[in-house]
């Protein structure tokens, strides 16, 4: 009876320490709202058999702490063995233990989240529970060898019990501690996406604001508005419910001629007059009726179709009438400048012989100073070249101007420079027909300008029609004049580098450096277009022809006439002329490349271009509104290429200024002639 009372005692004191440990453990793990925030078991006694007795083992707790259940915590791996009376008891508490740490597991997750916000801190490592039922299993492994043979069986039972019950609460413990990490991490998730779905919510409404704002500030609302109404009327009055109805038909088209004189020529709300907004409001009420009595949309929609071809087929037809008319304007002289020639002829005619002479004659083969070469036939754009080029030349006195042009404009232009001398500079003006040497004979393109191929090709009209591309029906490729470049040598035999020059240009530095600048063995100095796709050699040479493809390459690098430096004596080394010349004869039938110069001219120069710095010359001032103001003002010279050239009524009116400016618009002939700015 005495060992049987002290293995009572015992197992009571293996039990219940580790709870009051455990309990005293959260006491201090985690802390609450109360100012007591310890958990306190009243274990001061103990029932045994009925009798309650003081348990002198642990101190005396205060009688105020928190109530909670009391049991028993099993040991894994125990061999203490109970009677059969204690059976029942034991199992009570068993179970009232488990529901205590499964609260007390809950509340600490609890707490402890609501502190530190997530739940790392009480992993399965860290449980209270697992370290006292280890540290109880290692002090009472020296009782297990002690127990009786008899309760083997019970005693294999109840271990079985104790671990599907400390597993239980592992799991348990295990199980809270992951859903409250999973929730907390959930919510931060949500939390998460909740946050980004409001940003993008409010980049969403930002960009519909901007696109909104964008839309409310479209340029000249009213004038679409009043254009579109009209579209809208036309499509009315050509619907059979409408004209099934005279009053809505004489409404709208009072309407419609109220909007068309509101509107007349404007194309900006500011040129509207005050009242367009009243008829606009009035013509919106006609339409509304219309849309009331007309409620087919099938047939709106198709009358709308066909209006939008027919509208299609007009632009094209115009398109192509605007391309032949600005052709036609380009090479049509005008009046003022088909004027100028006739009044200066006259009065060159009526100068003595001594009078008709230009000073400084023995400049004009002088190989050390600055020679320009000059064909044209326009004599005011001639001025302006020769104005333009003295006005910033450092020395002017050291500058030679060699102007060729025709037998018609010879006299004009003798007595333009004449009545206008250029200073210290030195001019000379030269006949074509004075050429001897030049000649069908001797040059395959006189040859070719006056074969019947050619004269067909220009004066037939079915052949004229045939040609997609009106470019090349330009009259400028039968004159001689244009060819001129490719026989420098042959009009300048005592010089050694020459500058030519295209009359649409304007310079705007001085150009003396061009003649210092080493050419490295090239015959020509150019400024390279391959910037722009059109200038590559593809666009000008027939590359389906094998002479072509076997020779060059398509994507090579295009060049520019208008500003090139030539060097004369490279040029007679190499033979630039008979290369010239057999390219031209190769082409007799227009297989190699169209006509002009510059497509000869990239062949005849292939390898033998020098590029200069673009600075020295920029080009696209007659055809592109677009080139920047930058390049402008820092080029040398610029160049009016295209068909908008500065002294035509189409030239573009913001690049007319650079022009203008070296033409004196006071002079008498010019005004005898009417030529304005």
């Amino acid at each position: 009876m005495k060992l049987r009372n002290s293995v009572i005692l015992l197992l009571l004191v293996t039990v219940l320490a580790p709870i009051v440990l455990y309990t005293d453990r959260l006491g201090t793990s985690f802390k609450i709202s109360s100012p007591k925030n310890e958990f306190i078991e009243d274990v001061s006694t103990f029932t045994l058999g009925g009798d309650v007795r003081p348990l002198n083992l642990l101190p005396q707790e205060p009688s105020t702490t928190l109530k909670e259940p009391l049991g028993i915590v099993y040991q894994e791996n125990s061999s203490i063995s109970l009677s059969d009376s204690d059976a029942s008891t034991t199992g009570n508490k068993s179970r009232k233990i488990r529901q205590l740490t499964q609260e007390s597991m809950e509340q600490q997750t609890t707490i402890s989240s609501a502190s530190s916000g997530t739940g790392d801190h009480h992993s399965v490592e860290e449980n209270p529970i697992r370290q006292v039922i280890e540290q109880g299993h290692e002090v009472n492994s020296s009782e297990v060898t002690s127990q009786k043979p008899g309760s083997a069986t019970q005693r294999k039972s109840r271990e079985q019990q104790n671990d599907k019950d400390n597993k239980g609460k592992l799991a348990v413990s295990e199980d809270t501690s992951n859903n409250v990490t999973g929730n907390l991490e959930i919510k931060h998730e949500k939390k998460a996406a909740k946050t980004s779905i409001k940003v993008g919510m409010e980049e969403s409404m930002k960009t519909k604001v901007g696109k909104q704002n964008d839309q409310a500030v479209l340029p000249d609302a009213r004038v679409r508005h009043l254009k579109d109404q009209l579209i809208q009327g036309r499509v009315y009055l050509s619907l059979s419910a409408t004209r099934n109805n005279p009053h809505f038909m004489r409404e709208l088209r009072l309407r419609m001629k109220e909007v068309q004189r509101a509107l007349g020529y404007a194309t900006k709300d500011s040129e509207l007059p005050k009242n367009s907004y009243e008829k606009l409001k009035a013509m919106e009420q006609t339409l509304s009726k219309g849309n009331q009595i007309q409620d087919d949309c099938t047939t709106i929609v198709k009358k709308l179709r066909a209006m939008l071809h027919s509208t299609e087929e007009q632009l094209r037809v115009h398109k192509k009438q605007t391309l032949f008319l600005t052709h036609l304007t380009a090479k049509t002289l005008p009046k003022g400048l088909h004027c100028l020639p006739l009044r200066l002829s006259t009065e060159y005619f009526s100068l003595n012989s001594s009078e008709r002479e230009f000073p400084n004659q023995e400049k004009l083969e002088d190989p050390k100073l600055y020679h320009y070469a000059l064909f044209t036939d326009n004599i005011l754009a001639a001025a302006v070249v020769v104005n333009s080029t003295i006005s910033h030349a450092t020395d002017p006195s050291h500058h030679v101007f060699h102007i060729v042009t025709d037998r018609l404009n010879y006299a004009a232009m003798r007595m333009w420079f004449l009545a206008n001398p250029s200073g210290k500079a030195t001019i000379q003006i030269q006949n074509i027909e004075e050429f001897t040497w030049l000649n069908s004979s001797y040059s395959p393109v006189l040859k070719q300008l006056a074969s019947p191929a050619m004269i067909d090709y220009y004066f037939k009209t079915r052949r004229a029609d045939s040609d997609s591309n009106v470019k090349f029906r330009n009259p400028k490729y039968l004159s001689i004049m244009n060819h001129l470049r490719f026989y420098l040598p042959n009009i300048f035999p005592k010089l050694n580098k020459v500058l030519f020059l295209d009359d649409d240009i304007v310079v705007q530095k001085d150009l003396s450096g061009l003649w210092h600048i080493d050419l490295k063995g090239k015959v020509i100095g150019s400024v390279e277009t391959c910037g722009e796709s059109f200038h590559r050699f593809d666009r000008y040479l027939n590359f389906s022809n094998p002479l072509i493809s076997k020779n060059f390459d398509p994507h090579a690098c295009g060049w520019a006439f208008g500003m090139n430096i030539f060097d004369l004596e490279e040029w007679k080394r190499q033979n630039i002329t008979e290369v010239y010349h057999s390219w031209q004869n190769l082409n007799h039938d227009r297989q190699l490349w169209k006509l002009g110069t510059l497509p000869p001219g990239l062949i005849t120069f292939w390898n033998r271009m020098y590029s200069l710095d673009r600075s020295w010359h920029v080009l696209g001032l007659g055809y592109n509104p677009n080139v920047r103001q930058k390049e402008i003002e820092r080029a040398a010279v610029i160049h009016y290429n295209g068909n908008l050239k500065p002294w035509l009524e189409i030239g573009i009116p913001k690049y007319r200024s650079y022009w203008a400016k070296f033409v004196d618009y006071d002079h008498v002939y010019l005004r005898e002639c009417n030529i304005n700015p």
